[in-house]
């Protein structure tokens, strides 16, 4: 079974589409990628993003969709607007398969991952086209237009963003005070997925996160049953993420468990 990320190139290894699909194969899974930008950086800092232009993440996507049976899609940093509409047209062609959006606009450093994108213009190419949204705290803020800095909020949030793009929700609750908790919205229910916080700076969580629960979620059919396993997995991740550099650790395809 072939998962396909499409999202940008962080030549440090430690998100974007070298962890994506080191965490497809890591599930099981064959992985293929579709580049939307490329990136200046380490794993200390995002330096410079250069997007790709809109018609060729279209070309690199249908050569591999000529070729390949697809069991599931995962957009992540897009670089640009344009490129964030093209992904929303790309999952629209796809709607009988897991498809999991981790809207990624500014990088843990504070670099934008995603030009100047309008939160509205997000929204609508999103719209109907993903079985699951994954933003963390400050991407759900962007997306419903309200603070969120408490579990009350997320849930808040979640069901704004439910509302506004007619998608599940699921927000990364990492940077919450004290531990952290994911809360996910199907539309019909909120479920609380907690652990204890591990005290360790950990580079490209997010991308790792997304990418598991896309894996889950193609094994098991089930969001609920899909976010408790990816919590589960990428707490147990974390704790072997180690430096390899002068930032921040990063995951290695070594270090990553066992489903």
């Amino acid at each position: 079974m072939i998962l396909v990320t499409i999202a940008g190139f962080d030549p440090s290894g430690g998100a974007g589409v070298l962890l994506d699909t080191a965490v497809f194969r890591a599930l099981g899974f064959d992985g293929a990628a579709v580049l939307t930008s490329v990136t200046v950086q380490n794993t200390a800092a995002v330096v410079r993003v250069k997007p790709l232009p809109p018609a060729f993440v279209r070309d690199q996507f249908r050569a591999l969709g000529r070729d390949l049976v697809l069991s599931g899609l995962k957009v992540g940093m897009t670089g640009s607007t344009a490129n964030f509409e093209e992904a929303g047209r790309l999952l629209a062609g796809y709607p009988d398969i897991p498809r999991v959006v981790d809207p990624v606009f500014r990088s843990t450093s504070g670099r934008s991952l995603s030009g100047q994108a309008a939160a509205t213009s997000v929204l609508r190419a999103l719209r109907g086209r993903a079985s699951l949204l994954t933003p963390n705290l400050d991407e759900a803020a962007r997306l419903s237009g309200r603070a969120v800095r408490t579990v009350a909020g997320m849930r808040d949030a979640a069901a704004a963003i439910f509302d506004r793009t007619g998608n599940p929700c699921l927000i990364k609750g990492g940077h919450l005070t004290g531990d952290p908790v994911n809360l996910l919205f199907d539309g019909r229910q909120f479920v609380l997925f907690g652990k204890k916080r591990i005290r360790k700076d950990v580079h490209g969580t997010g991308c790792l996160f997304s990418s598991a629960l896309l894996g889950f979620l193609v094994r098991t059919g089930d969001l609920i049953a899909a976010a408790d396993a990816a919590t589960d997995w990428t707490h147990r991740a974390m704790r072997t993420a180690a430096p390899i550099g002068r930032g921040r650790a990063v995951f290695s395809l070594r270090s990553l468990p066992r489903p």
